[in-house]
């Protein structure tokens, strides 16, 4: 067991569980899964190893209670919940169960540790995307998450800060505009009021517009573009639907 003295988050606490290895494949779970069965690390290896193209896969995520999917750790367009079950290309994967290549984890360069918890994974992947890697969802590898269906997640416990502020953040390292942010931020405060947060969001916001001082990276190239669109944006409709099932709905799992 290594102790690190103090919370370094969840980005910088699995660079330096990534760092003890050397392994040609990091496995990573949170503390309350656990895999399914015996050979399922076997078969995380051995679906990275049949592809060479692909810097990570996500594990299919079931409540160790019920069995049934894990509808709090779905971390792909909601119309791809009914295929739970499959296997299909994606644009991240969900941290409490997935593998990463260690060749792509170095070059990459690992989680970015401004972000501390949320939204890490896809920061990676989208880095992981532009230096020409793939990564996939495996619904035939299971893990299972030792929590109630009946849990809370804690929004206003500094979740939904993290959420807001890293997206942006994130948008921005993708070279988005604050202008081509406007939309989403407009999203997240309605979203924040609807939910009673709507003074966290202006927080988040203010705050994702002071790291780095709202440097602007390099805008996304057009595989990039057409990666994501493929992969994400076909599954998840027009502006109407999105407005419809993600803005105006509660945040999943609150009271």
């Amino acid at each position: 067991m290594v102790a690190l003295g103090r919370n370094l988050g969840v980005a910088a606490g699995r660079n330096r569980g990534a760092a003890l290895g050397r392994g040609r494949m990091i496995v990573a779970l949170d503390n309350d899964a656990v895999f399914a069965t015996p050979d399922t690390l076997a078969a995380a290896v051995a679906a990275l190893d049949a592809d060479p193209s692909l810097a990570a896969i996500g594990f299919r995520i079931l409540v160790e209670r019920t069995g049934e999917d894990d509808r709090l750790s779905w971390g792909y367009p909601r119309t791809l919940l009914p295929r739970a079950g499959e296997i299909f290309d994606a644009t991240t994967f969900v941290g409490a169960g997935h593998a990463i290549r260690r060749a792509a984890w170095d070059q990459a360069g690992g989680y970015d540790e401004a972000l501390f918890f949320c939204w890490e994974e896809l920061d990676f992947c989208l880095r992981a995307i532009a230096l020409g890697w793939g990564v996939r969802y495996r619904g035939d590898i299971e893990v299972r998450h030792k929590v109630s269906p009946e849990r809370r997640l804690d929004w206003a416990g500094g979740r939904w800060f993290h959420f807001v502020r890293n997206r942006l953040y994130i948008g921005r390292k993708q070279g988005c505009s604050w202008a081509a942010l406007a939309p989403r931020a407009c999203a997240y405060l309605i979203k924040g009021a609807r939910n009673g947060m709507a003074l966290e969001t202006l927080r988040a916001i203010r705050a994702a517009a002071r790291m780095n001082g709202g440097a602007r990276g390099a805008p996304a190239s057009a595989e990039v573009r057409a990666y994501l669109d493929r992969h994400d944006g076909a599954y998840r409709g027009g502006p109407l639907s999105r407005l419809r099932t993600e803005v105006f709905t509660r945040l999943p799992g609150a009271a």
